[in-house]
């Protein structure tokens, strides 16, 4: 089973830039969508069911911001929206899929912002995000925790740690939550398989940023520790464009 998570800024967006043509090539089983930044309603036909995807969307209030989205040729047992949080909920950031061995949860984790106006914001939603995962594993289920996490977790996740010690997506706080949530049994599946640097899935659109590889790493695939003897590969296809984040595949035996 093939799970691709993308942070697609604007699914009309990456549709224009050759989204659904790479989504026929490559043809996952499902594909996680965040920062969709549309509501279903204003979706056209090919985008709300493309190919023989069965599609699943939690949208923000907001029109043009956030927002989540899966396609998935296998049908859930149940979808939820949100965390049951009104102030993230209301961004649309989560959507959980169930399925028969693991629930799949498709998030985008909050921005810092500049000048940490919003960090926390983020670390209430980490927080929460925490408590929801630690619930199901105590119920016995596994998980997936797939998307767009707005953290570089260690230095060797980007490009150039001493630089922005102080930025968004780098800062103590954030990092340190990190620690915490893998330290409860979480696994970072792309760092069991790859221990080596220079692997980004998030670059700045300035001139010559990607081509130089002056990334960062955002998006993750995560698993309780239970259910990572089913992981048998996780990837990044830095060369996949059509947004300012690539493509994060997690390949499972389930």
């Amino acid at each position: 089973m093939q799970i691709i998570s993308w942070n697609v800024n604007g699914v009309r967006a990456a549709a224009k830039n050759g989204m659904l043509d790479w989504l026929s090539s490559e043809s996952p089983d499902v594909l996680c969508m965040q920062e969709v930044k549309a509501l279903e309603a204003d979706l056209d036909d090919v985008l709300r069911a493309p190919y023989t995807y069965k599609t699943f969307w939690f949208s923000a209030e907001k029109k043009g911001y956030s927002g989540v989205g899966v396609y998935s040729k296998i049908d859930p047992l149940n979808v939820t929206q949100g965390l049951g949080i009104k102030q993230f909920d209301l961004e649309g950031r989560v959507l959980t899929l169930k399925f028969k061995k693991f629930h799949l949860i498709n998030a985008y984790f909050p921005n810092s912002q500049r000048e940490h106006t919003r960090l926390g914001y983020k670390l209430d939603f980490c927080q929460a995000m925490e408590e929801y995962c630690q619930k199901l594993v105590r119920k016995g289920e596994h998980l997936v925790l797939c998307g767009d996490l707005n953290i570089a977790h260690k230095e060797i996740d980007l490009a150039n740690p001493k630089q922005n010690v102080k930025n968004a997506g780098f800062l103590p706080e954030e990092r340190a939550w990190m620690d915490r949530f893998t330290g409860l049994g979480f696994t970072d599946t792309f760092r069991h398989f790859e221990k080596g640097g220079g692997h980004y899935s998030w670059w700045s659109y300035r001139p010559g940023v990607r081509e130089k590889n002056i990334g960062w790493r955002l998006d993750y695939h995560l698993v309780n520790s239970g259910f990572m003897s089913q992981v048998s590969k996780s990837v990044i296809h830095p060369t996949v464009k059509g947004s300012d984040h690539c493509p994060v595949v997690l390949e499972l035996k389930a």
